[in-house]
């Protein structure tokens, strides 16, 4: 079957990309070079359009064709051309960059955000650690007696609802009953806003 391309602006049939793929994929040198030739130009035009950086995306249609070198025995040809299967590679590929770039310009925020935070104060800190401790105790006393059990079991033993439930010898519904009238509890006597 031969795919249509378009060479030099000009829609034209190609050669049997799937039958040189296979080639390829053995090994045939000669056969990847017309792969490549058919497919280098949508690839990279397809990359530019995705990352707009003209070197970038050389380097990105480049990283593309070698993954089509290295991965052309797993090409499927019930599931679509060898067009459509290498621009699908080339879409992925330029995403990946672009998510790439934008983590590290995120992780370089935040470092630049970090350096300038001022040096942390451990006696606030802890001032108010023991604060937030009290004000967590102090809520708990308003609980009932088998809400605080629960919520201690689950929240400071760290243990699951079903424990819980197997350790009182409770059902699980009530449990999470408990579990979910004891926190609502303990968020409005805290102040906290859902």
């Amino acid at each position: 079957m031969k795919e249509t391309v378009h060479i030099g602006g000009v829609r034209q049939a190609g050669p049997d990309l799937a039958e040189l793929l296979a080639l390829s994929a053995r090994g045939d040198e000669q056969a990847f070079s017309s792969v490549y030739d058919a497919v280098i130009g949508p690839v990279f035009g397809l990359v530019r359009s995705v990352l707009r950086d003209p070197a970038q995306s050389e380097e990105v249609a480049q990283e593309v064709l070698v993954d089509v070198w290295r991965t052309a025995a797993r090409y499927e040809p019930a599931r679509g051309g060898v067009m459509n299967w290498v621009l699908t590679l080339a879409h992925r590929r330029a995403v990946d960059r672009v998510r790439s770039a934008q983590a590290a310009a995120e992780r370089d925020t935040k470092a630049a955000l970090l350096a300038r935070t001022p040096d942390f104060d451990q006696v606030s800190d802890e001032v108010e650690t023991r604060l937030e401790r009290e004000s967590v105790r102090r809520c708990l006393r308003t609980l009932t007696e088998l809400q605080r059990e629960s919520v201690t079991l689950a929240y400071y033993r760290g243990l699951t609802y079903r424990e819980v439930s197997e350790l009182l010898s409770v059902p699980l519904g009530t449990i999470k009953t408990r579990l979910r009238d004891g926190l609502i509890r303990l968020r409005d006597c805290l102040g906290v806003t859902a």
